[in-house]
């Protein structure tokens, strides 16, 4: 079986540190009201009921959402914490809880020629950019890939789409704007087939969730799939914004409801300090999230790695210096 899983597990304990180093820097914004604000308000102090609201405050404006701000202070006032310390152990236990089941890296069985990507999302989220990312990362893994440019309404993401092929070596299946969506990716998936292709990473069109008739597009394009292949499409990966806090909830609520999400990729984590989003999505959805972005790079598609995540937005500094005691 080819997957990222097998990858990382090569990578090691320096590549770990790397990856930590880079997600400390990156996700700044939010560990600056997090661990960064954790640290500044428990410094000198006990842990009373008022820093349990603050801290409350914190995760919710974070975009951790209710649900999980509420397990997490309602795990902090059962342990009763008496230092700063303990009270980032507790948080970080308790946001492993959340989002370890859903730390589920993308794994490519050998049984599937082609392993078919449907990528969806609505505008402007980033979704042609990370499919480009994606590519190469797959080419990297020793994977031949093929891409299809089905977000046929917008020229330049077509013209986008085959800057990322031939950048990255990979072919793309296009026709004109306008064309049928469901058509291009129907004749990319027979390329890939008759090519021996291990890939094909679809793209469509950026939409809103609210529309009806956009997302009835979407389950065509699932039919005409699965008319070729009656396993694919494989992965159904929903493309989110960070930054776009808990309307990404409602985005993913309305493309899983629509379509049978199966993966999920957020984006521009670095460019937030709302990326509490995370553990929201988890803990409301439970959905595997296959990759985070945490830069303009292509390095920087990265596949999500619980431990990694809490451990960079707790840190207060960087540095991985204590949070004072109380």
């Amino acid at each position: 079986m080819f997957g990222f899983r097998k990858r990382r597990a090569r990578d090691g304990a320096d590549e770990r540190q790397g990856l930590l180093a880079r997600l400390r820097e990156r996700l700044a914004r939010t560990r600056g009201g997090l661990g960064g604000g954790l640290a500044a308000l428990l410094r000198g102090r006990g842990v009373d009921e008022e820093v349990l609201e603050e801290i409350e405050a914190r995760l919710l404006l974070a975009d951790v959402g209710v649900t999980a701000t509420t397990e997490l202070v309602d795990a902090l006032r059962r342990s009763r914490p008496r230092s700063g310390d303990e009270v980032v152990a507790v948080l970080r236990e308790r946001m492993l809880e959340i989002l370890a089941p859903c730390a589920r890296p993308l794994e490519i069985p050998d049984e599937a020629h082609p392993f078919t990507i449907l990528t969806v999302g609505v505008n402007g989220v980033g979704k042609t950019t990370t499919i480009g990312k994606l590519a190469r990362r797959l080419r990297d893994e020793g994977l031949g890939v093929l891409l299809a440019a089905g977000d046929t309404f917008r020229a330049a993401a077509v013209e986008q789409l085959q800057a990322w092929g031939e950048r990255n070596g990979v072919p793309v299946v296009a026709q004109g704007t306008g064309a049928d969506a469901a058509s291009v990716i129907h004749d990319a998936m027979t390329a890939a087939k008759a090519r021996g292709i291990d890939v094909v990473v679809a793209d469509t069109a950026g939409r809103l969730h609210t529309k009806h008739n956009l997302m009835e597009e979407l389950r065509k394009i699932r039919r005409v799939m699965a008319r070729l292949d009656p396993g694919a499409p494989h992965e159904v990966l929903l493309v989110l914004d960070a930054t776009t806090g808990q309307n990404a909830l409602a985005q993913a609520r309305r493309f899983h409801d629509a379509v049978g999400v199966t993966g999920i990729a957020l984006t521009k984590l670095d460019g937030t300090a709302r990326g509490g989003i995370v553990l929201a999505i988890a803990r409301e959805l439970a959905l595997p999230i296959r990759f985070i972005g945490i830069g303009e790079g292509a390095e920087d598609l990265r596949p999500f790695d619980a431990e990694a995540f809490v451990d960079a937005i707790l840190d207060p500094g960087g540095e991985g210096e204590a949070v004072a005691d109380g």
